[in-house]
């Protein structure tokens, strides 16, 4: 491919904010898997995530529990997609540092597996949990907690689900070095794009607002139970609530995902 980075999409029409701030409730559509930013080929996957974008995704409790019991607490449908999915190679990565890599790893495995090996129904899945579940909430409930307490210093928001410049730049192009599929577009919605799926955890939702009731980070004094709820209807678009993302890690093991680190 010609290094051109002066070269532009026109994805306005895909849902793309370009050059903006972050994902937000307007731009739900942004971090939505595309044909533009999928590879060439990729047919299985693609049926994917048309399934995906037709299963539920609940929003609305008041209350959740410490420990889920019915398949309506979490993305049951969704979660039943992607194990039944019959697209190869297919790999489930266990992320629990926000400050970690793991993005730059997840784009770095998708160049590979689709351009030099050749797989474009690769599926890459982070199974989010601890620190790295951060990550998964949205701006508003960022600043509604103060979730940069529990984050670090080096988190003042979510950087993470930020659009980058380079996400502007032609997905075509992939051997651009400052492009699309660079270190420069390391962000959550780019990943989403090209058809990363991010697992969301009950677990550490429970643990996030027990700590947030104990940082004195709860402006409306909720029960646990309900500030627990409140962090699960503010999860960025797209991402699949599981009841627990290691115990569910198991079923995608078994279902032939390689689990990775």
């Amino acid at each position: 491919m010609i290094h051109d980075p002066g070269r532009r999409a026109a994805l306005l029409g895909l849902g793309l904010a370009a050059g903006a701030a972050a994902l937000g409730n307007n731009s739900a559509d942004a971090a939505r898997a595309s044909d533009v930013w999928m590879a060439e080929g990729a047919k299985t996957l693609k049926a994917l995530h048309d399934r995906l974008n037709a299963a539920p995704r609940r929003r609305d409790f008041k209350t959740v529990p410490m420990t889920l019991e019915q398949e309506d607490g979490w993305d049951f449908e969704a979660i039943r997609e992607l194990l039944a999915y019959r697209g190869s190679p297919k790999q489930l990565w266990d992320n629990k540092d926000l400050a970690g890599p793991w993005l730059n790893l997840m784009r770095n495995n998708l160049n590979v597996q689709i351009h030099s090996f050749k797989h474009p129904d690769f599926l890459i899945i982070s199974a989010t949990h601890a620190s790295a579940h951060l990550a998964l909430y949205d701006q508003m409930i960022w600043d509604k907690y103060q979730l940069s307490k529990l984050a670090g210093p080096a988190f003042a928001g979510n950087r993470l689900i930020q659009e980058q410049k380079a996400a502007s730049d032609d997905p075509k192009n992939y051997q651009d070095p400052e492009g699309a599929f660079s270190p420069r577009n390391n962000s959550i919605p780019a990943l989403q794009r090209r058809g990363a799926v991010f697992l969301a955890c009950h677990n550490s939702i429970w643990e996030q607002s027990e700590a947030l009731i104990r940082n004195g980070s709860n402006p409306d004094r909720l029960s646990h139970e309900a500030l627990a709820a409140d962090l699960t209807n503010h999860l960025i678009p797209d991402v699949v609530l599981t009841p627990g993302a290691m115990a569910t890690a198991l079923y995608f093991q078994e279902a032939g995902y390689h689990y990775a680190t």
